[in-house]
């Protein structure tokens, strides 16, 4: 999730299993802990475009670095601490504070390579958004009360609150995918996969990408707390076939290295999409959109074929305009689409 959402459970974790008199230190411990592991986003290189969203929420989100993740922030934050508590302490907040980074992100609809390194997929579990205004205040009030009454209790209710509202995205994740399901079979769809995520900020409104007859079918579903479910239909995008649409590309080559790589990332959800401002083709990741009823993307992948030995380069669509934000509020608020 978003960096502060990382810093407040960690501080909440190492808040709820410190002593009184070290609660105030744990929490800064605990926060530094939880941030550490998005340090690979600084894994990047201008020759390689494609190597941040490769190695970001890579292997230091995994289960298995999390002992190597911790003893790193421990010591630094021993450099500055070391008059005031022990080693032993400091990473005991810290083992704390890690502990979940990864996992967190395994719950999002963006993910994390969470088994690294018995295993190279990128696990998403889909039942929270990467940003979340509901999760990350919970966080926030439970942390600040913590803080300020050096009581660890406030720190475990916060996070008993959030595994309640976790538990609470999984149901509705589970709603919004048997609708999905359902939907394809109206339309006489022989559903070959599928995949139903969170859209930005709620756990209301839910994007839906279903592949049949080689095509990807995208659908807005809200599943109200109220008011029942409601289906907005949305586009739909030839799934792209790298035989039929770049066959003459030397197999070996860059390019087709980075479409590969590209692929995988995205979990082989990607279609050709045309920048019409550009007219350029552009290798998409078809799960995530501005909005949930549109192809439109939010990133991809520029190719062109006439120079495979240079990387793609990697592109990020960003649709802030007024027009997109009340369409969006309209959905999520259920209002009628005209």
């Amino acid at each position: 999730m978003d960096l502060l959402t990382q810093g407040l459970l960690g501080a909440g974790m190492a808040q709820s299993g410190a002593r009184r008199d070290e609660l105030r230190l744990a929490t800064g411990i605990g926060f530094f802990s939880g941030l550490l592991a998005d340090i690979d986003i600084l894994i990047q290189s201008e020759n390689d475009p494609l190597l941040n969203i490769e190695f970001h929420r890579h292997f230091t989100h995994s289960l298995f670095f999390i002992p190597f993740g911790a003893l790193i922030a421990a010591f630094l934050a021993w450099f500055f601490l070391r008059k005031r508590i022990s080693f032993k302490r400091i990473y005991w907040f810290a083992l704390l504070g890690y502990c979940l980074s990864g996992v967190l992100d395994a719950l999002t609809s963006y993910g994390t390579h969470l088994l690294w390194p018995l295993g190279n997929t990128r696990i998403a579990l889909n039942i929270i958004s990467v940003v979340d205004p509901v999760f990350t205040l919970i966080l926030l009030v439970a942390v600040i009360l913590a803080f300020k009454k050096s009581n660890g209790m406030a720190a475990r209710s916060g996070l008993l609150l959030v595994s309640v509202y976790l538990a609470f995205g999984w149901v509705q994740l589970q709603r919004a995918e048997v609708v999905s399901e359902r939907l394809a079979m109206e339309r006489g769809h022989r559903m070959e996969r599928f995949l139903v995520k969170p859209t930005l900020g709620n756990l209301v409104l839910w994007r839906s990408v279903y592949l049949a007859n080689g095509r990807l079918y995208i659908d807005a579903i809200r599943i109200g707390l109220f008011s029942g479910t409601r289906i907005y239909p949305g586009e739909s995008i030839e799934l792209f076939d790298p035989e039929r649409d770049i066959g003459d590309l030397p197999a070996e080559s860059v390019l087709a290295g980075d479409i590969e790589r590209f692929i995988h990332f995205s979990d082989g959800w990607v279609a050709l999409w045309t920048e019409r401002m550009r007219q350029t083709e552009i290798l998409i990741d078809v799960r995530y959109s501005n909005l949930p009823i549109t192809v439109s993307p939010l990133w991809g992948i520029e190719m062109d074929a006439s120079q495979p030995g240079q990387h793609a380069k990697y592109t990020v669509f960003r649709d802030a305009s007024s027009e997109t934000r009340k369409k969006f509020i309209a959905l999520l608020m259920g209002q009628n689409m005209n």
